[in-house]
């Protein structure tokens, strides 16, 4: 009997578990609607990012629909144009994470001995280590251009994405297939071509989604402390703009509001699609999905038998 956690998965299944998941389908709606924003930004901005000292803190209005800010920029031109730059280093630094997590996974859980000591050392240091604090004297150290805010927030995460692709790849070295073609000669990079990386590749796709997320989050934080780029305009860097000039305790809520909504919305998006991609693509939990489900068919028939 073929093992069901050995087979890959088909892209056109992958498509379908989406397309009927609640949640994916709001996830992917979200994410659309800032991903145009992303790329169309300079067409479906109302208006230019030029300063205008007599609009300082205007109320959302027919003509402003969600304010000015304190240099009488309107807000939802800022907003939309943010998109980019924070959408940019969320991927950005996911592939780069991925990457380096997956590629010290796989090494690691595959050949184990001194390689799997080195270097999951090297990764518990990276765990232990707090987030906040490390971005904050990497960015202040490396400079605040975009390019190192992307390497910053990728050699911070890429520790998670690791240990888990490690223990995936601990698990598929020990399936009988991979045995016998080991014993029958095949070479350690065939294993891992042909074998190991096919299997690893759809969790780790699955965490590289949910780290998009991170990477979000991380450079907003990052930016509202003023260790981003200054030359970016981001959603971070509107809040902190907004956090300088003292939004709040002038009442211009909409200088703060609609940029937290929008990062906690691609966060929600980037969460729910890989959420909905890790119970699809994830090998164990296929098995445990198609077990549930015979099991739960073998009880209705017992019932109506």
């Amino acid at each position: 009997m073929t093992d069901v956690a050995s087979q890959p998965v088909a892209p056109h299944t992958v498509f379908a578990a989406l397309r009927h998941n609640r949640s994916a389908q709001i996830g992917i709606g979200l994410l659309m609607l800032f991903l145009v924003a992303a790329l169309f930004g300079s067409w479906l901005s109302p208006y230019s990012l030029s300063p205008s000292k007599d609009e300082i803190f205007q109320p959302p209005s027919r003509a402003h629909w969600l304010g000015t800010d304190d240099a009488g920029v309107d807000m939802l031109s800022l907003i939309i144009r943010g998109a980019r730059v924070s959408l940019l280093v969320g991927v950005a630094s996911a592939l780069v994470a991925m990457v380096i997590g997956g590629t010290v996974g796989v090494l690691t859980g595959y050949f184990g001995g001194r390689i799997d000591s080195v270097l999951m050392r090297v990764t518990d240091y990276f765990l232990v280590i707090p987030d906040v604090p490390l971005m904050v004297v990497a960015a202040a150290l490396f400079g605040r251009s975009l390019q190192n805010i992307i390497l910053i927030i990728a050699l911070i995460y890429w520790a998670s994405t690791a240990r888990m692709i490690r223990a995936q790849t601990r698990s598929v070295r020990e399936r009988t297939y991979v045995r016998r073609s080991r014993a029958m000669g095949a070479s350690n990079a065939r294993v891992l071509l042909t074998h190991v990386v096919p299997q690893v590749v759809p969790l780790l796709l699955a965490l590289t989604v949910l780290q998009v997320a991170l990477g979000i989050y991380a450079e907003t934080f990052v930016t509202f402390l003023g260790l981003g780029d200054p030359s970016a305009v981001s959603w971070g860097s509107i809040l902190q703009a907004a956090s300088a000039s003292s939004a709040q305790t002038n009442g211009a809520w909409w200088s703060v509001v609609p940029p937290g909504l929008c990062v906690t919305m691609v966060v929600v998006g980037f969460t729910l699609v890989g959420q909905a991609l890790e119970e699809e693509l994830n090998p164990r939990l296929r098995v445990g999905h198609l077990s549930f489900r015979h099991f739960s068919l073998r009880i209705r028939e017992v019932e109506h038998g």
